[in-house]
């Protein structure tokens, strides 16, 4: 089962792109961010003509996620627990059938800039970069529950989060930002430590290994990327990884997203 997780910026904006990768990568199922549709809009004839099923958890103008499976999907969840007052579409989650039944959350994580600073120059919890923070605790408390199951679970997408130093071509850049702050990296050190694994850390320790580029400054020709698509999984999960890739090359196409897609490959 190969399972791709690809921040799109926009359906529009990647009509042509998206089913041109998806011809040329055939992944079974793929989690889709930043769509920025409602549902009715998500042009999802043009998936299903594909072998696509389609599930999508839609917001006019930015946010969204989607789910494209050419494997059965059931019990399709969108949004998170314990939302009340939170309308952003970040989370959706489905069971994919193959050999075996794999439980997948497709999750576009809030980037939580800008974000404040105290005179001792501590971030300040609040606003924006409260959210965010908020937000992981939610997404923590979620994840604990699906654990109980011990079934196959992997949770993928945009996390806005570099989780080390190597997930940064130039670091020190990014110190004061909600993705690489602190009390983030913490709180995704936290997901891990839950049980789950990094799927591509598993695979290839090197540098130099980014899945967003800025559109800005000719970060794509320097390599000035950073990592934050992640797949986190399951024990029950990581013992059925075969492999995890960058597909880095789709960056280089016609009108690219500013990130490219990650995939895993499961015996499942």
């Amino acid at each position: 089962m190969k399972i791709a997780s690809f921040n799109i910026n926009g359906i529009k904006a990647r009509i042509e792109a998206l089913p041109a990768w998806l011809t040329q990568a055939q992944p079974d199922v793929v989690c889709l961010q930043e769509i920025k549709s409602v549902d009715e809009a998500f042009p999802r004839e043009v998936f299903e003509a594909m072998g696509y099923q389609v599930e999508t958890h839609g917001q006019k103008a930015f946010n969204g996620v989607a789910i494209l499976s050419k494997l059965p999907l059931e019990d399709v969840v969108r949004g998170l627990p314990d939302g009340e007052g939170d309308d952003h579409a970040r989370w959706i989650e489905a069971t994919v059938i193959g050999k075996r039944a794999v439980r997948l959350c497709g999750l576009y994580l809030p980037n939580g800039n800008p974000v404040e600073f105290d005179p001792a120059g501590q971030p300040i919890i609040a606003g924006k970069y409260g959210y965010k923070l908020a937000w992981m605790a939610r997404m923590q408390a979620r994840v604990e529950v699906l654990l109980t199951l011990e079934e196959p679970l992997v949770c993928c997408g945009d996390y806005n989060v570099i989780p080390q130093e190597v997930d940064a071509a130039k670091p020190g850049v990014w110190v004061k930002d909600a993705l690489f702050l602190p009390p983030t990296r913490a709180a995704f050190q936290r997901l891990l430590n839950l049980g789950l694994t990094d799927a591509f850390r598993v695979r290839n320790q090197t540098p130099g290994n980014y899945t967003f580029w800025d559109y800005q400054a000719g970060a794509w020709e320097r390599n000035n990327g950073i990592r934050i698509d992640h797949h986190l999984l399951s024990p029950q999960a990581a013992d059925l990884l075969r492999d995890c890739q960058i597909d880095k090359q789709v960056r280089a196409g016609d009108k690219p997203s500013d990130h490219v897609p990650i995939w895993i490959e499961l015996d499942a």
